[in-house]
């Protein structure tokens, strides 16, 4: 991001005002500056004909002699010159002299937003949210005639006569389509950090309106609670913030805000645009609307790890069991969005206050609470908190015997269900009736068998492993238990603790016993999708894992779900799927991976660098799966010398087949062609992983295309496509490592075959 900084220096000032004094003259009597914003400075004038007084703005002289083509830029302001609105600040002239790039405005009386904000830090709820509606019913205007903004922010808002209107519009839609391809070649960014949607961010040129309803999100959001919803030390890092970062709910920092009116805002801040408003208009209704859209916020809750007040502290197994039985209880419910274990467990012991807690998940309501076992009598302690107000909600005890814990979760889920006022589908309500285990004895064993796969080592998987096992033998033939196998197969495999063909194949069969036992089995259906994701069969990836989530919405589900649909070249659908997501696990490295994958996919290397480089300092900066994800789309964006350096980094660990190919891509970057051949020989763990990995047949192919390999790189990415890699855009228009193979026509019969196979896949 460069911003280009207008002259202050005296002579360079006046000597632009003489200029367009002189070349002016008959037409306008130039009085004194007014302003300066990021496009122009702005000048009180005399108009001569009309005896009225004009903001004449002239664009600043290095912006248009980088970005503008005069004649382009005058075209297209001519066409915002053609808006007709009381809420849009008309355009009365444009032209150029002297050099000079200007367009003419009617003088304002009165003051800007901004001037407001300055004075009153935060406006009363009514007036922004009157403001906003104003400024989006003129954008609402502007939108149906195909004009974007582009750079709406508090100094482009105007109140005149208790009026908004909306001014400079046109001008950054002007520069941008005069610029064109200067603009992201000189790196400029035209709009203003503050309020730039994620799309603009990223520097994509190719926007529309709903980049302008994020902007009005923003702006409101800071009418109502004194900042942005994103500031930081400068522009690239609130830039970044936009790409990766969700905004505090606004109810967090102004109670007094409607429900319906914190909801369309959340809305409007979505990071897709698919995720906002349609139009201006819908963003403007849903701020004034009588019923609650924010009801699905408010939907929102966080099990948090109940405390073990246990004699025996050994007990904690049981305590932390309960947690993950109730997440996954309510995570059946669909009007609820409950967050992950992952992310709930990190709260654990900790001393955060409960709305900061709700604002770091972005959640409506918490359950916290305590376990007390001794002997054969277990006591349940629970209370639901509102997080807007930090007020309870309701406080309740349930006690009993160890063998009625089944009944006691039940009572607590349905207890949190009536106060959140959700109505239970018939299937939810058999659901929360149903006992996977009726054996407390077998329970125990499972809570304490899945507290074991969490730790993720090798004797960690074979305790889980014989704990289930002892399950079975108590219980027979069940489902879960079945599943409970497979998914610890399955993450033994995926940990590369068990990496190999038959730990794959127990995965797939205990997976097929579980499902024939319980076709609906959403634990079953996910390690069964896991297989066929690492066998390629990713038409019946998705199948499963959408009925895994219909009946248990978790977030290993969907992203491994976002990764599919993104290989297979479905990236809109993908980046949906992660965000959904990362709103029940926006705390986990891997789950916050995947967005800046599907920028990677989409070839926005610049925004996936943005993503994983604020992943790493806000999540774990050494965490070598983002570290070496960080090098790779360093390495696609032409920053090579950085992407070595990352390489580098995570090739001196012990993080194995990471570690090998960091040493890959290093050589590769050297120019080694024998270290290279030598390191993708047929035995190497390299290619061993490749076998089963859809992506790792595109990183070889980019190495041997460095060191002139061109026949070798094109046998791996034939590998890569009978996998299942069928997103030919990102093989042919995003990896800048294939280009030395573009007119090969091998190469194009590849891509050909590529195509092929995603329309049959959507098909």
């Amino acid at each position: 991001f460069i911003t280009i900084e207008f002259g202050t220096g005296g002579a360079l000032v006046a000597e632009i005002l003489d200029r367009l004094k002189t070349a002016l003259q008959d037409r306008y009597t130039i009085e004194r500056e007014i302003g300066r914003g990021g496009m122009a400075v702005v000048y009180l004038a005399e108009d001569v004909k009309h005896h009225r007084k004009v903001a004449v703005k002239v664009l600043r002289p290095e912006l248009g002699s980088v970005c503008c083509e005069p004649e382009r830029f005058l075209q297209e302001i001519g066409i915002a010159a053609g808006l007709t609105h009381p809420h849009i600040l008309p355009l009365f002239d444009s032209g150029e002299a002297e050099g000079l790039l200007y367009y003419v405005m009617p003088y304002v009386e009165g003051e800007s937003v901004r001037d407001r904000l300055n004075r009153e830090k935060q406006l009363p709820v009514h007036d922004a949210l009157q403001i906003a509606r104003e400024v989006a019913t003129g954008l609402n205007h502007a939108h149906e005639r195909g004009i974007v903004h582009r750079d709406i922010k508090p100094e482009n808002i105007l109140l005149s006569g208790g009026t908004a209107v909306v001014a400079d519009f046109g001008i950054a839609h002007a520069i941008t389509e005069s610029g064109g391809d200067r603009l992201t070649q000189t790196g400029i960014v035209i709009g203003t950090p503050a309020y730039m949607s994620p799309e603009q961010a990223s520097g994509d040129l190719d926007i529309d309106g709903r980049s302008d309803v994020y902007a009005l999100g923003c702006v409101l959001y800071e009418m109502l609670a004194g900042d942005p919803p994103f500031t930081a030390s400068n522009p690239r890092a609130v830039l970044a913030k936009h790409v990766t970062d969700r905004a505090p709910p606004i109810t967090t920092v102004r109670s007094s805000v409607t429900p319906p009116a914190a909801a369309a805002i959340a809305k409007a801040l979505g990071k897709a645009p698919a995720d906002r408003y349609d139009s201006a208009k819908a963003f403007s209704e849903s701020l004034f609307a009588t019923d609650v859209e924010a009801e699905e916020e408010k939907k929102s809750i966080v099990v948090l790890p109940f405390e073990n007040l246990s004699p025996d502290p050994d007990n904690a197994f049981f305590a932390d069991g309960l947690t993950e039985e109730l997440i996954a209880e309510l995570s059946g419910i669909r009007e609820l969005r409950v967050i992950s274990r992952t992310a709930a467990m990190q709260f654990k012991d900790t001393d955060k206050r409960i709305p900061t807690i709700a604002s770091e998940l972005n959640v409506g309501y918490v359950l916290e609470g305590s376990v007390r076992r001794a002997g054969d009598s277990v006591r349940i302690t629970a209370q639901l908190i509102e997080a807007s107000t930090d007020s309870h909600l309701w406080a309740e005890r349930y006690t009993g015997k160890l063998d009625d814990i089944f009944d006691l979760q039940e009572q607590l889920s349905r207890r949190i269900a009536e106060a959140l006022r959700v109505a239970l589908t018939p299937d939810e309500d058999r659901h929360l009736a149903s006992r996977p285990i009726s054996d407390f004895r077998a329970y125990d064993a499972w809570l304490r068998a899945r507290q074991e796969v969490w730790k993720f080592s090798k004797e960690s998987f074979e305790r889980a492993s014989r704990l289930v096992k002892q399950a079975q033998e108590i219980t027979g033939e069940n489902a879960l238990l079945h599943a409970a196998l497979a998914y610890i197969h399955t993450r033994s495999y995926e940990f590369g603790i068990s990496h190999d063909r038959e730990t794959l194949l127990r995965a797939d069969r205990h997976a097929s016993q579980a499902l024939e036992l319980a076709p609906d089995l959403g634990l079953a259906l996910s390690a069964k999708a896991y297989v066929k994701f690492k066998q390629g069969d990713f038409e019946e990836v998705v199948r499963l894992v959408r009925h895994a989530i219909e009946r248990d919405k978790n977030a290993d589900s969907l992203t491994m779900l976002a990764i599919v649909l993104s290989v297979v070249g479905r990236v809109d659908e993908a980046r949906e799927v992660a965000d959904e997501a990362l709103a029940l696990d926006p705390l986990d490295v891997f789950t916050n991976m995947i967005p800046a994958f599907i920028d990677f996919v989409e070839g926005h290397f610049a925004a996936a660098t943005f993503r994983l480089q604020k992943l790493l300092d806000d999540l774990n900066p050494d965490d070598l799966h983002a570290t070496w994800f960080l090098a790779q789309a360093l390495s696609h964006s032409g920053r090579l010398v950085d992407a070595r350096e990352v390489f580098a980094r995570v090739a001196a660990t012990d993080a194995g087949t990471l570690a090998d190919l960091s040493d890959l891509y290093c050589r590769a970057a050297e120019g080694d062609r024998n270290a290279v051949l030598g390191l993708i020989d047929e035995s190497s763990v390299i290619v061993q992983t490749a076998k089963t990995d859809e992506w790792f047949p595109i990183y070889i192919a980019n190495c041997l295309v460095m060191v002139g390999d061109e026949d070798g790189a094109l046998e791996w990415l034939d590998r890569a496509v009978d996998w299942g890699f069928y997103n030919y855009r990102f093989l042919e228009e995003h990896n800048p490592h294939l280009k030395p193979l573009h007119g090969n026509p091998r190469f194009q019969r590849l891509i050909d075959e590529a195509r092929r196979k995603h329309e049959a896949f959507d098909a």
